[in-house]
Order: C-alpha cells, then structure tokens, then sequence
C-alpha cells in the first residue's frame, strides 16, 4: 500500500510540473507575440516602411552639390526624401532630408537658397549647407531654421576632400551633424509628421499610365537629364544622370526610388548672378510615377510640403525613397517629360 501511495504522489508531481512547463511555455508564446505585434506597429514617418524601433530622429536636410564634378555623390541612396531644384546657371541642386537612415558622411555639400531653406522648414529639419546666397544668409541670420553651415565650420565639422577641388569637395560625417547640433543646442529627437502612404490594397489595385522609362529635362544639356527606369521585380525605379546611374561613391549602391513627383512651378531670375526665385506655394499640375505607371496629379504645398493631390485628395505614396523634381512652368511638363515607352 505505501509503495502504491508513493508512485501515485510522484505521478502528480511530474504531471503538475508538465502542466506549469507547458502553461510557462504558452505565457511566453503569448508575451512574444505580444512584443511582435507592438514591434510590427511602427513605420518610419517619411518613407512609410516598417520598424521595430519607434522613430525619434530629427530630420536633417542636406544641400547636395549636382554639378558634373561632383558625381557620384555621398550618401544620397539613404535619403527618404530628395528635391532637384534648378539653380543658376541652368545647373540643379538637391535638398536630401534623411530620417530613417543616417550615412556615415554625405557631399558634397553645397551653398543655400531661399527656396531650399523653405522646403527644409517643411520636415522642421537641421539644415545643413556650405555658403548661402545674399536672400538665404538674411534667412538664417534670422534663425528661422536650426542650421549648421560649412562657412563657420570649414575645416571642423566639414571637411575637404583632397581628391576633388572646391566647391565640389565639402562634407559632413552624421557624427559632426550631431556634435554641431549638441554644441548649438538643437533637438535632435524629434521626428516629423508623417506623410500618407497607400495601403496593401490600394497598392494591389494602383493604375495608370504605363511608363517603366521617362526622362526629365531641365535644358538641353544632356547631362542635366535625368532618366528613370523601372524594376518591376523590386518595385523600384533607378535614376540615371545622362546615361550614367546614380550611385553612392562609397558603397557603389544604386538609389532605389518608390516615387519620382514631378512639378512645374513659376521660376524669375533676380539678379545678375543668375540666381532664382521659386514660387513654392502656387501649386499647379504634376506628373506622379509609381509601381511602372503614371498619373497626372495636383500638387499643393502643405505647411512646407509639397504633396501630390488627386481628384481633390491626397495621392498617397508607394512606401519607399521619394525623389521629388521641381521644374520651370515656362518649361512646361510635356516638355520636360519625355516617355521611352
């Protein structure tokens, strides 16, 4: 009788220990899909891709030199977000806003403008150039962006490039963007709003205009065109300066684009050197390309944004990198646009 007792108190003892082990293992089960579940929840604000860290990084927008002498650029295949705007000259400039991605350095970085400063304003970034114009030196005198700029910081925070001759060879690390930012008493942890991205639905049902190869045209100068050619199995477009790709200098990595907006939009000449004004608030018509197709769009500035409108609403965005052209209306979109296929 006692050894019966015996194995039937052992018996419990190994079937409740099997019952706790398997009721801790389901508690972990559970508490994991939990933390996947609140991990899955965050997208990055600009290019509306997924997360598992909550984004809380500033924006910092970033004048990139275009000229001939500077390409390929640093660090531009991590931007969420790039503008192309004419400059004098006929040549154009980029306004690269990064957020979900740092590069380690980027360049060459090049003089402000008025309009640049303005398109920055619009993420609430750090904006960082080297040199400005008279309109654009009057602008941050006036602190109306947290700025740091090469002409006070040539040689510290920025530094030259010996392989290439100024003004084509100015860069900044991130680490000096931070220091400078530290030193200034920027704020550096708090992102942007986000924009509207399409949904899983609405990008299985996206149509248009087929066009998986265009080219923009600012002037005649070849290689002031740029070319687009779609990769259907990535869902991305790769840009091309003339017929050269657009690459990082360091990693040789394409830039991989979601969505290329194109806008026209008034440009004057203000003064002997050639430089522009822009009228960034007009709004008027542009050109949407995502996913292989077109559609032509609206576009709006919306507290320093400018977004493409369709049929009076918001046209969302592919999630991914944006390239953002903005061209002369005297040049005209059906000009400046001109399709392969």
């Amino acid at each position: 009788m006692k050894k019966i007792l015996l194995l039937i108190c052992m018996f419990v003892l190994i079937f409740s220990g099997c019952g706790k082990s398997a009721e801790s293992e389901k508690n972990k089960k559970n508490h994991h899909s939990k933390e996947e579940k609140e991990e899955a929840f965050y997208t990055t604000p600009l290019t509306g891709l997924k997360t598992n860290k909550k984004p809380d990084q500033r924006a910092i927008a970033v004048v990139i030199n275009n000229h001939v002498k500077a390409r390929p650029q640093t660090g531009l295949d991590k931007a969420d977000i790039i503008y192309e705007v004419s400059a004098e000259g006929k040549l154009t400039r980029f306004l690269a806003i990064f957020q979900s991605e740092h590069p380690e350095q980027v360049g060459p970085v090049r003089s402000a403008r008025d309009y640049l400063i303005d398109l920055a304003k619009g993420y609430d970034s750090i904006f960082i150039a080297h040199g400005y114009s008279p309109e654009a030196k009057e602008m941050l005198r006036r602190g109306e962006i947290d700025q740091i700029n090469g002409i006070q910081h040539d040689g510290t925070l920025f530094k030259r490039d010996s392989s290439r001759k100024a003004p084509h060879n100015s860069y900044i690390s991130f680490d000096k963007v931070e220091q400078g930012s530290n030193e200034k008493g920027y704020v550096l942890d708090q992102p942007p709003s986000e924009l509207y991205f399409l949904k899983k639905e609405q990008l299985e049902t996206l149509s248009g205009k087929k066009a998986e190869s265009f080219r923009v045209s600012y002037s005649n100068h070849p290689e002031f065109q740029s070319k687009y050619q779609y990769i259907p199995e990535k869902n991305v477009y790769e840009r091309f300066s003339g017929e050269e790709k657009t690459i990082d200098r360091e990693s040789k990595m394409p830039l991989e684009l979601s969505n290329i907006f194109i806008v026209e939009t008034n440009h004057q000449i203000i003064d002997e050197e050639g430089r522009l004004d822009i009228d960034l608030t007009q709004g008027g018509e542009g050109f949407l390309f995502q996913k292989g197709v077109m559609n032509k769009v609206e576009w709006s500035n919306v507290n320093g944004r400018i977004l493409p409108y369709l049929d009076g609403k918001p046209a969302g965005l592919v999630p991914g990198k944006t390239w953002i052209h903005i061209i002369p209306s005297s040049h005209g979109l059906n000009e400046a646009v001109m399709f392969d296929n």
